[in-house]
């Protein structure tokens, strides 16, 4: 019998309880820190923690790559009376082959929601601050989006058009092979939250 996305998600938050209660410790979490200066300075029990989660963490992805065992979650975003479900791939799990695909192919069903939830809204781009845009340059976004994610708060709802590889979107290093325009809507300023 083959785990599913849950069980190894259920799998891992166990681990990584049993980790910081100190019942998992890899001992050679000294060799993973180069510098020695570094390696005296900080606790390498926490150290150990880490080391000894990220190892674990390792054989889920090996076992998701050997099984075919998507990283694919379903999220439900609310806003106001409206409700949508959608994929996103789990922050400790792996895109496995076809996993993009299930994200590519909720695109047009977030992009409807949004441009649902927010025809009376004013759209700002979130690069280092945020930049109100129009509609045309937003929908210049969309078209070379592969994926779209959706977030909410009370009065602002949040999309993310993403490119790329799944595993790598979110970081800025990935840029510009891989990455994701994040915008707010919003009735009048965006909130200060940090999107």
């Amino acid at each position: 019998m083959t785990y599913t996305t849950q069980q190894l998600i259920d799998i891992l938050e166990q681990e990584m309880r049993a980790t910081w209660r100190g019942e998992r410790i890899l001992l050679s979490s000294n060799n993973q820190i180069i510098n020695p200066v570094v390696a005296k300075a900080i606790d390498m029990q926490k150290v150990n923690k880490v080391f000894a989660y990220q190892d674990f963490r390792r054989q889920i992805h090996e076992y998701q790559r050997e099984h075919q065992v998507s990283g694919i979650i379903w999220r439900v975003c609310k806003f106001g009376d409206k409700s949508i479900r959608f994929p996103e791939l789990h922050n400790q799990l792996i895109a496995v082959p076809g996993d993009k695909e299930i994200l590519m192919s909720a695109k047009e069903s977030v992009l409807s929601f949004w441009h649902e939830m927010t025809h009376q809204m004013n759209y700002w781009l979130v690069i280092h601050r945020r930049r109100q845009i129009t509609p045309d340059s937003l929908e210049e976004l969309i078209q070379q989006a592969e994926w779209a994610e959706i977030d909410a708060a009370q009065t602002e709802l949040y999309l993310g058009l993403c490119w790329g590889n799944p595993q790598e979107y979110q970081y800025q290093w990935a840029k510009p092979n891989s990455g994701c325009h994040r915008i707010i809507a919003a009735i009048n300023e965006p909130s200060t939250i940090k999107v």
